[in-house]
């Protein structure tokens, strides 16, 4: 089996890590089935992303974007489990398949477990922040530690296993935490983020999906993601092509690549008290209320996403 993930051109490990992911929950999987994908963590459960014409052993993904894919063709596709429920409901499978991202289990290697807490609390920006974002910066002056969501997967995670808190605009910062049992609080710079896949994976632990706002960094991080600044607007241009197809608008340039220092102590002057506001957000969402699932909650989820990892040992090894 091949493992398929949705590759961003910048780098991203939450979607990165089903390069090394499965190795560990399914020893020996790239060993057999060779002309099978195996599909597991990330939104990718879309009919124009996944190949045609070759068989899909989905195990965890999830809906969000797009078109759902049709499931019918037995000889195509193999849905072990999803990512939650209204995934599950989405795409018209029995909603016990409905069961946890498998990022969840990252927790249960061993090089996650016992890491020491370094930082307090860090910020973990949806990777499309990062793209004319000033996001150091801003996490400087609001007493976070900034951890780049497209840096390497393993050295995120240790970053998100070594904090006390974790303040999310990454998906998957929320679920490595929860599932590392640091305390999260979800944030949202855009009012056009993709709530559906919170929800879903919130809704198989018992959680909720309330972001807080945070106003955008900069002018160029708002022109990448057609957004609003200072009483601006600003159309969207896509970040360097990494849309997924059904993003991407007809006639997008990709003009923007992640920001490049200030040149000038001026520039650096006005553009940090332009950032003001998102200064003064994350301050206040590091003092916010914590959410963290329920230990007997997680247990269970994971207790269920074993026996689907022991299914398809049986079935294919």
């Amino acid at each position: 089996m091949q493992p398929f993930h949705w590759e961003s051109k910048h780098g991203n490990f939450g979607d990165d890590l089903n390069l090394w992911l499965w190795d560990f929950l399914l020893p020996g999987f790239r060993d057999v089935h060779p002309d099978m994908l195996l599909v597991g963590v990330g939104t990718v459960l879309n009919k124009d992303l996944l190949p045609l014409g070759r068989k899909k052993l989905v195990v965890g993904s999830g809906f969000g974007y797009g078109a759902a894919p049709g499931l019918s063709d037995r000889a195509e596709w193999d849905v072990r489990s999803v990512r939650g429920p209204l995934t599950a409901g989405k795409l018209g499978l029995d909603a016990a398949l409905g069961i946890v991202d498998p990022a969840v289990m990252v927790a249960d290697m061993p090089e996650f477990q016992a890491v020491s807490k370094r930082h307090d609390a860090i910020f973990v920006p949806h990777w499309e922040s990062t793209v004319g974002g000033i996001w150091p910066t801003v996490c400087e002056a609001a007493g976070l530690t900034y951890v780049d969501p497209c840096g390497e997967a393993k050295a995120v995670i240790g970053e998100i296993a070594g904090a006390r808190l974790v303040v999310a605009e990454s998906m998957h910062a929320a679920i490595l935490a929860d599932a590392l049992r640091v305390p999260w609080v979800a944030v949202t710079t855009s009012r056009n983020v993709n709530s559906f896949k919170w929800q879903d994976w919130a809704a198989s632990l018992g959680l909720t999906y309330r972001p807080r706002r945070v106003p955008l960094s900069s002018r160029a991080e708002a022109i990448t993601k057609g957004a609003r600044f200072w009483g601006m607007d600003f159309e969207r241009r896509a970040a360097g092509g990494d849309e997924r197809p059904e993003q991407q608008e007809p006639g997008e340039t990709p003009v923007l690549t992640r920001a490049e220092p200030p040149r000038s102590a001026l520039r650096d002057v006005v553009k940090n008290a332009l950032a003001a506001p998102a200064v003064l957000a994350l301050r206040q969402a590091r003092k916010a209320e914590p959410k963290l699932s329920a230990d007997a909650a997680l247990a269970e989820r994971k207790d269920r996403f074993h026996s689907v990892l022991a299914g398809i040992r049986r079935d294919y090894f």
